[in-house]
């Protein structure tokens, strides 16, 4: 975007301020920051947040940009005053099962790149003395972490930003957002109309009623969160915020005690107790009025009066764990509102039907700096150097941004904030939201189901639970520890065994599918794809989406139906976002190539047919020639299969024969009991997710945004084969591909096994190489196929095939072997046979072009 842009920011917390600062240091200058409070303090959340901060997080990017948010706050500094306390962070474990957690936690640390070390109660009690030392069994000590002063840096920022130009107006609320068209021009305020191009709301919870504006739907909920300040304590007597250095006010670690949702710091003589115990607040934003001309630090909009009824089992508890309360009393206290989202993240960038107008809401203090540089970066070079996919306002599919949706699951991160979360946990409601039409016969199955993007998908199949006794013993599911044993059942191992050795049906109608048409069809694909898609219809190809940097923003299945008709196979809301936009731009700037792009995923069903009899399940309903050379590897048929309309697609993400098997919603129960009867003959069983990834991984099939993702290249993650070598057509991130294939990769997406055949690993663990952490897990699971776990890593591109690694698991290292890929190939002639490689296939099809 050019540099001239008139960009408006609403909200002058530390995340408007902070974008206004990542702005200007890109040379951008024509901002106008505009708030309704007071600047001196402007009344939302940044105004009373006690500004814990710490960084680590199992989610890599909000680790990342808590680390950037350190850095910056530490070079703010204005009269030898700054506005970051590095005092460190320590969390504290009073039952087994939380000291169990932050072994988990200290290894995020170590895969992250943040150094942090485990404690036992001795070591920990010497760095905090006041603690019950009854009760402390250890903990973690971060030393980076500290208290940010997010009043004081915001100042700091507006002073800053202001002698460069940017223009600030206080008191100022909005009153609506300008459009022509599809497109922003301006802000109404109070005052009168401010023009711009670009629009970014930075309201916090006032962001819902700033979206709505403009008819988005920003799903955030304001909750308030209890604090209060204790009277004097003897342990800190003598201390004066006034005396510390530096204008802090704390030399104290800041502490977490999340056993019982309590985290502590110092202000000088008194402690700040933090509450997420208690019930759920929420507050509608709207119903707070216009922020007063006199804000304070005892009255704004983001301060309500405090429950105390509601504080008195964190006082208790407090007096518990930190003796030293005991001989004091509550001094102050207050309901403090935050933003709370259905997934507890953050909400950044913009909505697919609107252009210049972007939103950074429900991002706290400890991740503000953060966001703000990835925002920047987006608008000044169209993409961020930390992977946001998982901060998207787009990443939200339809069911969950509506108010009911967003209100119950917000209020439950709230409850669940310091919880103990296992990695595949499920929420108990809502659920149901969407079921595909075979539920109620997986139902009938026994079907163990999991929620993803509302869709119920199935685990396993209680149905298969007395083919366990019969496995071979090479199949035989190893025992596993507590953790990894969590929402896991034996009976994946056999729903592996007969999609290998039989075949297995497995509901695919939670993939997401879009349909791309119209005249301009074919250009939008090509010039958004690495592969030539100008192939004939009934043609499949797997392709990638990239950015203009050559990162991964996504991997997709195009299938040409007719001339100029698509459907894709893909993997997020946010895919078919990125797709409707670039349409809109496309039709914009060539009217004539205009394109429909729609979401048809809730309107289909897909069954996978899977495994070396599967030929012969379709031969008993249906005269189709299924011969290789009538329908080859990668190609699509509309057919009928017993009267029933379907679209079959020979492809498969396990490794074997098969098809997907495609039909509209009314037909989908039919499908099933077709295939199903049809499949006794030849020992068919329904297949849930988890034999599927164990499958997926031994054939080495990569998953966008666990196991690639914006941050990477193809030919780091291994994916190189799917960017077409000859294609004439310029495309998003040719250019920097054609840089990179210059270079040799830095770091690789490596498959590894584990040494010793049964220690699990979950994803997201550190990996070790002569002693030094290396790298990371993506993804794992137990390879039934190959008897041992498989886990996926990035790791240097000097770590080779076949060297040593280890993984830390809990505290524990676990030995590893680099492998090369595939680790499960069936026999040499699966090109033209029927057990059909999608990775072997795509790879070996690339190579003949070069």
């Amino acid at each position: 975007m050019s540099l001239s842009q008139r960009v408006v920011i609403i909200g002058a917390g530390i995340v408007g301020t902070n974008l206004a600062d990542e702005l200007v240091s890109r040379g951008w200058n024509n901002i106008t920051v505009v708030e309704q409070g007071p600047l001196h303090m402007p009344g939302g959340s940044t105004s009373h947040a006690p500004g814990l901060v710490f960084q680590t997080n199992p989610s890599k990017t909000m680790t990342h940009l808590a680390r950037y948010t350190v850095e910056k706050l530490l070079s703010l500094e204005k009269d030898g005053h700054k506005c970051f306390n590095q005092v460190g962070g320590l969390e504290v474990a009073t039952t087994p099962a939380r000291l169990e957690d932050l072994k988990r936690k200290h290894g995020y640390a170590s895969s992250w790149g943040i150094e942090a070390r485990l404690l036992s109660a001795e070591e920990f009690l010497k760095i905090y003395p006041h603690l019950n030392k009854n009760i402390v069994l250890g903990g973690l000590h971060i030393p980076s972490d500290g208290l940010a002063l997010a009043a004081r840096a915001t100042q700091l920022l507006i002073e800053r930003t202001s002698k460069a130009g940017v223009r600030y107006l206080g008191h100022t609320p909005v009153t609506g957002i300008e459009l022509d068209g599809r497109h922003v021009t301006g802000v109404t305020t109070s005052t009168g109309t401010i023009q711009a191009d670009i629009v970014i709301s930075c309201a916090g919870f006032w962001g819902v009623e700033l979206g709505a504006m403009v008819g988005v739907e920003i799903p955030l909920l304001p909750l308030a969160h209890q604090y209060a300040k204790s009277t004097a304590v003897p342990a800190l007597a003598g201390r004066d915020i006034n005396t510390l250095p530096n204008g802090m006010n704390a030399e104290l670690p800041i502490l977490r005690h999340q056993d019982k949702g309590l985290y502590y710091r110092e202000h000088g003589g008194q402690y700040g107790i933090g509450y997420y115990g208690h019930r759920p607040m929420p507050v509608v934003a709207s119903s707070l009025g216009l922020t007063p001309k006199d804000v304070d630090e005892q009255n704004m909009p983001s301060r309500l009066d405090f429950t105390a009824e509601d504080f008195n089992p964190a006082w208790k508890e407090s007096q518990k764990l930190l003796p030293t309360l005991q001989d004091t009393e509550i001094a102050d206290g207050f309901n403090g509102i935050f933003s709370f989202t259905p997934d507890g993240g953050p909400i950044l960038g913009q909505p697919s039907h609107l252009d210049g107008f972007y939103v950074a809401e429900a991002v706290w203090v400890t991740h503000s700096a953060g966001i703000a540089r990835a925002l920047a970066q987006i608008l000044t070079t169209g993409r961020s150097d930390i992977d946001v996919s998982e901060c998207e306002l787009s990443r939200f599919e339809e069911v969950q941004v509506n108010r009911d949706y967003v209100s119950e699951t917000s209020q439950q991160n709230f409850v669940e904030i310091y919880d103990i979360i296992h990695p595949l946990q499920q929420r108990a409601s809502p659920r149901n939201l969407r079921v595909s039409p075979f539920y109620f016969r997986q139902q009938e199955l026994g079907a163990f189901f999991l929620e993803t993007g509302g869709w119920e998908r199935p685990w396993w199949y209680e149905a298969n639970k007395d083919l366990v006794k019969s496995l071979p013993p090479s199949w035989k599911p190893v025992d596993r520890d507590p953790w990894s044993a969590q929402l896991h059942s034996p009976i994946s191992a056999v729903e592996a065994w007969k999609t290998r050795n039989a075949v297995a049906m497995f509901d695919m109608t939670a993939f997401h599918r879009f349909e791309v048409c119209g005249p301009g069809a074919v250009c939008l694909l090509q010039r958004l794809t690495t592969s030539d898609i100008t192939t004939k219809p009934g043609t499949v190809t797997y392709t990638l989406l990239l950015n203009n940097h050559g990162g991964i923003r996504g991997d997709i299945f195009v299938l040409r139906l007719k001339d100029n008709v698509f459907q894709i196979g893909a993997n997020t809301a946010t895919d078919l976002a990125y797709l409707t936009r670039e349409a809109r731009v496309q039709e914009q700037n060539t009217p004539g190539k205009w394109i429909q792009v729609r979401d048809i995923t809730g309107s289909t069903c897909c069954i996978g047919l899977w495994g070396p009899r599967a030929r012969d399940v379709i031969t008993g309903i249906s005269n189709i020639d299924l011969s290789n050379k009538s329908f080859s590897y990668f190609s699509l048929k509309k057919v009928v299969l017993a009267g029933i309309p379907v679209t079959m697609i020979r492809k498969s993400y396990v490794g074997e024969l098969g098809w997907e098997i495609q039909t509209s919603a009314e037909y989908g129960r039919r499908l099933w009991d077709t295939i199903w009867q049809a499949g006794k003959l030849h020992g068919l069983i329904a297949g849930g997710r988890s034999a599927f990834n164990s499958m997926r991984l031994e054939k080495g099939y990569r998953t966008y945004g666990v196991d690639m993702t914006t941050e990477h290249n193809p030919f780091e993650a291994g994916v190189s084969f799917a960017v077409d070598a000859n294609k004439k057509d310029d495309f998003v991130g040719k250019a920097a591909l054609q840089r990179l294939s210059t270079q040799v990769p830095s770091r690789r997406l490596r498959a590894l096994t584990v040494k010793d055949g049964r220690s699990m690993i979950l994803g997201k663990e550190p990996v070790f190489y002569n002693g030094k952490a290396i790298g990371y897990v993506t993804t794992a699971a137990f390879g039934y196929t190959i008897g041992r776990p498989i886990a996926y890593a990035w790791l240097p591109g000097g770590v080779g095939e076949g060297e040593a690694v280890e993984i830390e698991y809990f505290g524990k290292r676990i030995r590893a072997t680099v492998e090369v890929e595939s680790l499960y190939d069936p026999e040499m002639n699966q090109l033209t046979q029927d057990s059909s490689s999608l990775m072997a296939g795509l790879q070996a099809s690339f190579k003949s072009r070069l």
